[in-house]
């Protein structure tokens, strides 16, 4: 694992908290993580040779601090949020990838204020909403159900990092809060309506998306394209909705070529 320090900001007039990890060195990239919280895995520890990786944990999944999401009351407050972090960090405009709710804040800033993001990287990423495609309501789905929608394959060691042990306290607690805080901005679809404003997406997008993913499924890989300027398409095989743990050393690969470029 690369070696990670931690920085603690107190943003939004004082009012949160937020706790950033941080590893690697060369230009800027920030990560936004999924709705089951953060998780320092594979995949940044191999983009940290390349690039200084700055990893915000969303309000209220920081241990210790669960009521630090209270004064985020929606969307645009949060990434409101997350540009105030930019600026005690001294980011201008970083490169930004997002991974499932990730994706959706990390589209949001991109589109709010085209300026703030140089690239853009989109993993498995919620935003957008299709009749015909429905996105499961994953917080609230039985684990056997979800297990076969976020990984191609369900004996995968890093399922740990996902489903809770429930001889855990601790771990339950400590998921099930990470997927209540991301709901907040997302129940009851994640459909905040980026769809009318992907157009103001000015940085070069990559879209990346496991090919077996069944909880978004690749269909909404197209649908992003077609929504975002200046957006190329990769679909990673053996790979369902959580891309980063089941296959990182294809993600980063991607990741690394496409902001090198």
């Amino acid at each position: 694992m690369a070696a990670t320090s931690e920085q603690t900001l107190k943003l939004w007039d004082g009012k949160v908290t937020t706790h950033v990890k941080v590893a690697g060195s060369g230009p800027a990239l920030v990560y936004l993580h999924s709705g089951y919280g953060l998780v320092w895995d594979e995949t940044l520890d191999l983009l940290a040779r390349d690039f200084t990786v700055y990893a915000p944990e969303l309000p209220g999944t920081s241990a210790g601090d669960p009521d630090a999401i209270k004064p985020l009351d929606d969307v645009w407050d949060l990434v409101l949020h997350y540009y105030e972090m930019f600026d005690r960090l001294g980011l201008e405009a970083p490169a930004v990838m997002g991974h499932s709710f990730g994706g959706m804040i990390a589209a949001e800033l991109a589109a709010s204020n085209p300026r703030r993001v140089s690239r853009l990287v989109l993993v498995n990423s919620l935003g957008l909403w299709r009749d015909d495609a429905p996105i499961a309501t994953y917080m609230v789905m039985p684990e056997a159900q979800l297990e076969k929608l976020l990984f191609a394959d369900p004996h995968n060691p890093a399922r740990k990092h996902i489903f809770a042990n429930p001889e855990d306290a601790e771990s339950l607690i400590r998921v099930t809060w990470a997927l209540g805080c991301a709901g907040k901005f997302t129940w009851p679809i994640p459909d905040k309506g980026l769809r009318k404003r992907a157009h103001r997406i000015a940085a070069p997008t990559l879209i990346v998306w496991g090919k077996q993913d069944g909880l978004t499924r690749p269909v909404y890989a197209d649908e992003f394209k077609q929504v975002i300027p200046n957006a190329k398409v990769e679909l990673i095989d053996r790979a369902a909705h959580m891309t980063p743990l089941e296959q990182p050393a294809a993600l980063a690969k991607a990741v690394r070529e496409f902001l090198k470029h």
